[in-house]
């Protein structure tokens, strides 16, 4: 008769790799390791959703600050951009804000004509 592999020391081994690195029993325990694997993916989604809305508000506030320096509100500019068609997202937008202070000045002049 052919010898049959253990599925299970296959299953095991597998989160065994996964949880490499946790602490005490989630490393070493079956169930708890299977428990903590579940947890870290949840934690990982999420955490992928907040790092989106994080650099979303750095980049709001960064426009905010560089647009007081010139007198002008962020919902004003915003709004403007839309009027004009200028089609630059606010990633861009603080970027060139911090790299290049004179040549937002310039898209921020061309809102307010």
């Amino acid at each position: 008769m052919a010898r049959v592999k253990s599925i299970t020391t296959k299953k095991h081994k597998k989160i065994r790799k996964a949880t490499k690195g946790y602490r005490q029993a989630r490393r070493r325990r079956i169930k708890a390791g299977k428990e903590a694997i579940l947890h870290a993916g949840q934690y990982a989604y999420i955490g992928r959703k907040q790092r989106k809305r994080n650099l979303r508000r750095l980049w709001i506030i960064r426009l905010n600050a560089a647009l007081r320096e010139l007198g002008q509100t962020y919902s004003k500019f915003i709004k403007n951009l839309r009027e004009k068609n200028i089609l630059l997202d606010r990633k861009i937008l603080s970027e060139i804000a911090v790299k290049y202070p004179e040549d937002f000045k310039k898209i921020v002049d061309k809102t307010t004509k």
